[in-house]
């Protein structure tokens, strides 16, 4: 059992990889052409303005590479009819897809305005909170879920009734957000995730869970496709359509073990990214001007501290990692 999920794991995101890679390849000098370069804010660190005007909108390309795969897979799995989730992870990928289009409405009303800011935060909050409403009510209407969660490192599990629903929806946009948070500096979002994505890999083999596997396969094919040209110096950036659906994958695989909770060890890079934000704009409101970062989210302050963005790649994504190591032990 254990080598046929080794198996579909490999040629899962290998496929990914290689179809996202060659997609982003092929999508640099087509968004070019279409003027889809990043608009850079005045208010950001002053050496990003040399990346203005490198294309974005990149997700698209390991979007398109992860929905076929997955499709192609699902057909395989069914025929050869192996024991996975194939509603429940379809209904984790439309759910990431949804957020991906989220992210599509956001970029493109960029370009329609010619500036670095899209849908109003109210907008896109409120197409969050309706993704999130949806999924979860798909999720309890099939019976994917029952209203109670498992506590990481308690081994307990506790039933909240309707409460459930809103720990859930907050724990939903709250990462979604986060990692569209995360996406700030060349490599970043990519790289956190990619280790992330691993980590539900291993996890998913460690629990014989198959449908979560494929999932984790597609994330982990996806940024590591997509760093192939978004590491550092970036010839193309993922957007709100990226990241959006990348958030919408790791809150898929939380729920593909049923371990939701697990994310908040896990995803502590995205957490400690809107946390910064949350924290830089509350102190500047209450103390008249002050910042507590040089800015936020907090890879910039870090940037204004004098690391390189390689630099600060790195060190995000071993914290991911190191945490990550410490969440195994919670999974129960």
């Amino acid at each position: 059992m254990k080598t046929q999920m080794i198996i579909y794991f490999v040629a899962c995101a290998a496929v990914v990889f290689l179809i996202t890679a060659y997609a982003s390849k092929i999508m640099i000098p087509l968004l070019k052409s279409l003027k889809m370069g990043q608009k850079i804010l005045d208010i950001g660190p002053r050496w990003h303005k040399n990346k203005e005007g490198t294309p974005t909108m990149g997700g698209i390309g390991f979007i398109f590479a992860s929905i076929l795969v997955f499709a192609a897979v699902c057909v395989v799995l069914s025929i050869k009819k192996e024991d996975v989730e194939i509603g429940k992870m379809t209904l984790c990928v439309l759910f990431a897809l949804f957020n991906g289009l989220i992210g599509f409405i956001d970029d493109f009303a960029k370009f329609f305005k010619k500036q670095n800011q899209g849908l109003k935060a109210g907008q896109k909050f409120f197409l969050q909170l309706l993704a999130a409403g949806a999924f979860l009510f798909f999720m309890k209407t099939f019976g994917f879920i029952n209203e109670s969660v498992y506590i990481p490192f308690i081994d307990i599990r506790i039933k909240l009734g309707f409460a459930y629903y809103i720990i859930m929806i907050v724990l939903i946009t709250g990462i979604v957000n986060s990692v569209n948070l995360t996406d700030g500096i060349d490599g970043l979002a990519s790289s956190v995730t990619f280790v992330v994505g691993g980590f539900f890999a291993v996890a998913s083999m460690a629990l014989g869970n198959m449908s979560s596997l494929i999932l984790s396969a597609l994330v982990v094919g996806s940024t590591l496709g997509f760093l192939v040209y978004n590491f550092y110096p970036a010839k193309i950036f993922m957007g709100d359509t990226g990241s959006l659906f990348l958030g919408g994958m790791v809150i898929a695989l939380g729920f593909m073990l049923d371990n939701p909770l697990i994310l908040l060890p896990v995803g502590v890079i995205y957490i400690c990214e809107s946390l910064s934000d949350i924290i830089q704009v509350g102190y500047f409101k209450i103390s008249g001007g002050k910042r507590i970062f040089k800015m936020a989210p907090i890879h910039h302050h870090f940037e204004k501290c004098g690391w390189s963005e390689n630099k600060v790649v790195f060190v995000f994504s071993l914290v991911t990692l190191i945490f990550c190591v410490a969440a195994y032990f919670g999974l129960g």
